[in-house]
Parts: C-alpha cells; structure tokens; sequence
C-alpha cells in the first residue's frame, strides 16, 4: 500500500508541477504580446462609439502616443486598411486597441492550445464587436424548442474518427457578413446549401440577403427574439420564414449588402425549398452522428474568444455556455487537437464563420469537442431540403 500511495503522490505531484510550469510558460508568452510601455498602463473607454470625457481617461489615451503600443497599432492600422476619420477617432480606437492587447493576452494565458493576438477586430470595443459581427438573439432552451421538437437518436457506432464535409464538396467559400449582425443568415444558409448537396449532388451559394430584409419571424415561445436584419436573428425562425415563403433564392439572384433593405424576394427565383427542420440532442455523439448523416449543421456559440483567436485548437480553461450570441456552421471534426490543459489529445469541432478568409485559420475556427464548449451543444439544428 505504502508504495503504491508512493507513487500516486509521485504522480500527483509530477501532474501539479507541469501544470504550474506550463501556465508560468503561457503567461510569459502573453505578457510577450503586450509592449513594454504598456505593461503598467490602464486603457479606460466607456461603452459608446466615441471616446470617455474624463480627463483621466484622456491623459491614459495620449500617453500611449509615441509609444510601442502606437507603433503596433499603426501596423494594424496599415495590414487592415483601416481609416479613421479625426484625430480624436484615432486616439480613442489607439486606447481600445491598447485595451484588446491585454484581452489577447488574458486569452492566449486561458487558451493556450489556440493562438490569440492582433485580428482585424482589435480596434472595436467588446460591444462594439458583438453588436456588428455577432447577432444571435438569447433564448431560453428550456421554453423553446426551436425547431419540430427533438430529432430522434442515431446510431453513433462505428463514426469515422474524423470528418469534413469540405472534402466531399458540400461548402461553399467562407462568406463575409460585414459590419452587420447577420451571423444567423450564415448559418442558416450553409446549412440549407449543405442539406441540398446531399439531397441533389449541386452545391449552391444562397442568398443571405434574403434573409436579412425578408425576414420577420419570431420564436414561438419568446416573441421578442424575432428575425431583425442586422440586429440578429435566429436559425431556426429563418427556417420557419423559409418553410412559409416557399425556399430561398441564389446569391446571384439577390447580392448580400451588408445592410438591412427593402425585401426583393421573387418566388419565381427560389432554387432550394426547406420541407422540415429539427433540434439535435444535447449531446456531442448525436450531434457528430447528425453531422455525418445530415450534412452539416446550424450552431450557436458563445463567442467570447473569438475576437482575438488566430489559430489552434481552442480548448478553453472556463467558457460560459449560457451566453449564446454568434451563429457559425459545424463542417467536421478532428481527432488530434493536443489540449495541455487536460493533458491529453482532445478532438475537436471544425467550423466555419463568416467574417471573411482572413479571420481565424482561413475564416474556420477550431473548438475542443467533448466539453459542451462555449455552449457549441445547446444551440443545434439540422434542415431538411425539398428538391422539385
């Protein structure tokens, strides 16, 4: 006994030094993002488009000028093609972006299976962010079902160990959905575009615009998350818009334009129509069966991370699954994600976005799978097509 106690002590103890080591290691590497000048200086900025008033507030902005802070802050500015209109503009998004390096770090110390760092959105407040490149509305799963109720359970014996739908033809090119909450109309659509390949061989690209300015729907049990454009939405009320309307038409036909418009929906012109639509169950082997057997599938996410993520595997240490505010598409899945933090291979989710190719690994994100991460297990659906 005593040397078997021995050697559990020995291993427990071996385990809670490369923790400590590791997370002394990721702390380093994301004090390493943050210039020095930086390292003992607070960003304050209020909630608003604009600047805080407060002359503390102003003094710790200009104190950044002419700093290291500034001149990694012009780089972004140039690799981004970013433009600001006065000079107080520039001032405060320099404070914001101050504010976002230290976020990147927090994250990367967190998250140290991804890369976090410097993306395109490192100039926009947190609200700023989820208000233009998020979008979806919080609803309560326990009072709605969002779809038809719950799909029946599947067989998950003998899932391949990995997947992509991307190899077998059924996505289309990452999308961008611009300075417009319309994450909802991404999702829906690639997975109307996915169903369809399978049902027909043909992969489509169809219209989110469509969505935006058509669609007006609203869950069945909370009538305030209702379909609003570039305020948000939901996938499975664009389902129910689609069933009503009689399909969806191409992007060719009706250009996505990043802005809510008058609705130009011609049903001479719809190329998929949607018979049915159905929740998943809250379980990862389900939602991994679904995906194999139905193509891929609309997500929510809590997308708290994303902001700043780069690339990786992103395995987080603590991630709120209750906050659902960003609707992506699950494409596939992985089996070799290294995860330090739970000291083993972890296999991951492949998903895709729609905040163009230049976000993330070629606009897709990879997220821990097994976890319910981020919420990834509350918020899913798949779609049936109706071919003509």
């Amino acid at each position: 006994m005593e040397k078997g106690g021995g050697l559990s002590l020995t291993y427990a103890l071996s385990v809670t030094i490369l923790t400590c080591a590791f997370f002394l290691l990721s702390f380093q590497h994301a004090a390493a993002i943050i210039p020095e000048d930086f390292k003992i200086r607070q960003v304050i900025t209020d909630d608003q488009n604009y600047p805080t008033t407060t002359a503390s507030a102003v003094n710790h902005q200009h104190n950044l000028l002419g700093t290291a802070t500034e001149h990694k802050f012009k780089s972004f500015i140039q690799e981004y093609s970013k433009e600001y209109t006065t000079r107080e503009e520039y001032i405060h998004r320099l404070g914001v972006f101050a504010r976002n390096l230290l976020k990147a770090a927090e994250h990367q110390a967190l998250d140290p299976t991804a890369v976090h760092g410097v993306t395109q959105f490192s100039d926009l407040t947190e609200e700023e962010f989820e208000r233009m490149y998020m979008g979806v509305k919080v609803v309560d799963r326990a009072t709605s079902l969002l779809g038809q109720g719950h799909a029946p359970p599947l067989e998950v014996k003998g899932l391949p160990e990995s997947f992509d739908w991307r190899e077998k033809g059924a996505v289309t090119e990452v999308k961008m959905q611009g300075t417009c909450g319309s994450c909802w109309a991404f999702s829906t659509t690639g997975s109307i575009e996915g169903a369809n390949f399978i049902a027909t061989g043909k992969l489509l690209n169809l219209s989110e615009q469509q969505l935006v300015d058509c669609d007006h729907t609203c869950d069945i049990k909370d009538k305030k998350a209702c379909d609003s454009g570039c305020s948000g939405g939901l996938m499975t009320n664009a389902y129910k818009y689609l069933v009503e309307a009689g399909g969806i038409e191409e992007e060719d036909s009706y250009p996505y334009t990043g802005k809510r418009g008058d609705c130009k929906f011609n049903p001479d012109k719809v190329v998929v129509k949607v018979s049915n639509f159905t929740n998943i169950p809250i379980d990862e082997q389900q939602i991994a069966a679904y995906l194999v057997n139905h193509g891929p599938l609309a997500v929510g996410l809590n997308a708290v991370f994303m902001q700043t993520y780069i690339g990786g595997v992103s395995c987080p240490l603590i991630c709120g699954k209750r906050w659902i505010n960003h609707g992506v598409l699950l494409v596939g899945y992985g089996s070799k994600g290294f995860s330090i933090l739970r000291l083993s291979n972890q296999p991951y989710w492949i998903i895709k976005n729609s905040w163009g190719k230049r976000w993330g690994e070629h606009g897709y994100y990879k997220l821990c799978r097994g976890h319910g991460m981020c919420g990834m297990n509350t918020m899913v659906s798949a779609v049936m097509t109706q071919t003509s």
